[in-house]
């Protein structure tokens, strides 16, 4: 693997039909400079709005990948990403006239000969691996579908297709190495069964598809009616189906092509992580949509790892973040910082601990004959650890205030008094332009003595 960032040489030109969309598409790569990345600029729209190939920008993923930014999208992403990716180019800009990236043969090949054809330039800068050091795993149920990240020095893929199909069977196919893409992995073409044409059609979908851009499996004996009737939709007099279940007699390139047209998709698809990984892929049945979920879901631990290690300088196995990372998180001093440690973080929950000493200042005037902590400093100590748990939401805390909006369903169902440990839990309900609503709950020995529903607001700044 290359340890410094590459560029292409000179531009290079594609033009071509997209595959679901129809439309006509021309696409312009060009270098672009270090830590840049990889940007769609839609060219033909007005404005020329740029959308950078992250997940945060994904809109859909139903058949393709598609990214954009308010009206302006690119669907069908992934095999261009691919080709770069397997290439190991680093920073492109892509410029694009029309909505779709053109399918071509159905492959990453025609996009690879071209990168080779101009050659890529080694650039200064060193490249960042998202490095995988504890297994990642992703799981859809209803879709059967698994994919895990592993310990590994490299960059290994390993993806198994299975989809009760006599005529496609199980199938297996392994990247061992980044090197081997061009010649493994490039080649292999989209696919789909017959009996999804139909839906797909339906939908408005595969108006660019046809028989020497897809591979289609025919699954169940076929009408004559029904497939001149396709054959129509394809622009063909005619249509018939191999003895082997693939139509029109069309030759696959491997004999497990399928499989590793999935391997390339998810190689294009995980692209969008913005950084390139090391780590061996297991994916069992992928798709675009778990590919991305399995992405996000990598982006969320690696994010939050660099987040412990950014505000956690002494290492410690129990704690998250102890009372000097907090320090560093949250602007309240003392007396009214009320969190001491975070045990356990993650992107949708949190949990904290609030140790009740004697001398705490509240208790020597509440109550003084039968201390008890004040219930609106438990709710303000569960609104902070909440407030750590918005590191994931923003990148650098700093620069904002946590300002607290709303309670609902408060309930205290038994006093805090000096001695106890609060251990608080807050799960994150909803967010959206800023404003974020968590569940809470605070426990002292394992019993619940209070509970609400926290809402805040993020509000950046000003000098």
């Amino acid at each position: 693997m290359y340890l410094k960032q590459h560029t292409l040489n000179e531009p290079i030109t594609f033009e071509g039909v997209g595959l679901h969309t129809g439309a006509s598409c021309r696409v312009t790569v060009r270098p672009a400079e270090e830590n840049f990345g990889f940007r769609f600029c839609r060219i033909d729209l007005p404005g020329q709005p740029s959308i950078p190939a992250l997940l945060d920008y994904v809109v859909d993923s139903q058949r393709s990948t598609t990214i954009g930014i308010d009206h302006a999208r690119v669907q069908t992403i992934e095999h261009l990403l691919a080709a770069l990716a397997g290439l190991q180019v680093d920073n492109a800009l892509i410029e694009i006239e029309g909505p779709e990236v053109p399918i071509l043969d159905g492959s990453a090949r025609p996009f690879v000969e071209q990168i080779r054809a101009v050659g890529t330039v080694k650039q200064k800068s060193n490249r960042e691996f998202y490095v995988i050091q504890e297994p990642i795993h992703y799981h859809d149920q209803e879709g059967n579908i698994d994919l895990a990240a592993l310990q590994f020095d490299d960059y290994r893929l390993t993806v198994m297709i299975d989809y009760n199909s006599k005529q496609l069977g199980i199938q297996h196919a392994t990247m061992v190495r980044l090197e081997d893409f061009e010649r493994e992995i490039a080649p292999n073409r989209t696919f789909c069964f017959w009996h999804e044409i139909e839906e797909l059609l339906k939908k408005g979908l595969i108006k660019g598809g046809n028989l020497d851009n897809s591979i289609v499996i025919v699954d169940r004996e076929v009408p004559q009616g029904e497939l001149d009737a396709v054959a129509r939709s394809f622009g063909r007099e005619v249509l018939g189906v191999a003895h082997e279940g693939i139509l029109n007699n069309v030759e696959l390139r491997f004999s497990n092509e399928p499989a590793r047209h999935k391997l390339l998709d998810l190689i294009g698809d995980l692209t969008l992580l913005g950084t390139p990984l090391k780590t061996q892929i297991m994916a069992v049945r992928p798709g675009h949509t778990a590919n991305i979920a399995f992405a996000r879901k990598i982006h969320s631990e690696i994010k939050q790892r660099q987040l412990i290690k950014k505000y956690q300088k002494r290492p410690n196995s129990n704690v998250i973040f102890d009372v000097n990372a907090i320090h560093d998180i949250l602007p309240h001093r003392y007396p009214f910082l009320l969190v001491d440690r975070i045990i356990e973080f993650s992107e949708t929950s949190i949990e904290g601990i609030k140790n009740c000493t004697l001398n705490e200042p509240y208790f020597t005037g509440h109550f003084p004959q039968n201390p008890i902590m004040p219930g609106v400093l438990i709710i303000e100590a569960m609104a902070q650890v909440g407030g750590i748990l918005l590191l994931n939401i923003i990148d650098n805390p700093k620069e904002y205030w946590v300002y607290l909006l709303g309670l609902e369903k408060v309930r205290f169902r038994r006093p805090v008094t000096p001695g106890d440990q609060i251990h608080f839990k807050l799960d994150l309900m909803n967010l959206k332009r800023g404003i974020c609503k968590m569940s809470g709950r605070a426990y002292v020995d394992e019993q619940l003595v209070c509970e609400a529903e926290i809402t805040a607001s993020l509000v950046k700044k000003t000098s």
